[in-house]
């Protein structure tokens, strides 16, 4: 049975991961509720440690704002589905600073598992496509005349 203590921290970092996470690209997270040794782990990326963890999320403020003029994390979910798990279901975005108009957008999941005293341990985070359809997005589309045959 759980404790109402544990319960209560559960609370709290589904709490933080809600104020967090809308603004991860405009202003840091709170890491409290974090292990020092925590996994974070994409489908680009595997890492270990708060330190790291803190680095990726500089990376993505900094990066956003050199490539991107809009850049949005669209948090639709924080959920509780097991004693040791929550669930934060998200969409990612915007728009690349680049002549052409070209718009990234996925959706994603993170898990995050809990220690018996309630903070996160591990981060994964899965994404609805394969890195490369993403960066795909960045790409100009071919114009009609260039998919079209030319007869001589």
């Amino acid at each position: 049975m759980q404790t109402q203590e544990y319960q209560a921290q559960v609370e709290q970092v589904m709490q933080t991961l809600r104020n967090d996470l809308p603004t991860l690209f405009e202003r840091d997270i709170s890491y409290n509720i974090y292990t020092q040794d925590i996994l974070f782990q994409d489908p680009v990326n595997r890492f270990k440690s708060k330190f790291n963890y803190r680095i990726i999320f500089w990376t993505l403020r900094f990066h956003g704002q050199l490539f991107f003029t809009e850049l949005f994390f669209d948090l639709h979910d924080v959920s509780h589905p097991a004693p040791d798990v929550v669930l934060a279901t998200w969409t990612v975005r915007g728009k690349l600073r680049v002549p052409w108009n070209a718009n990234i957008f996925f959706n994603g999941y993170s898990t995050y598992k809990l220690t018996p005293k309630g903070l996160i341990y591990e981060h994964i985070d899965t994404w609805d496509r394969k890195p490369s359809e993403i960066l795909r997005q960045f790409l100009p589309e071919k114009s009609s005349s260039e998919n079209s045959d030319r007869s001589p």
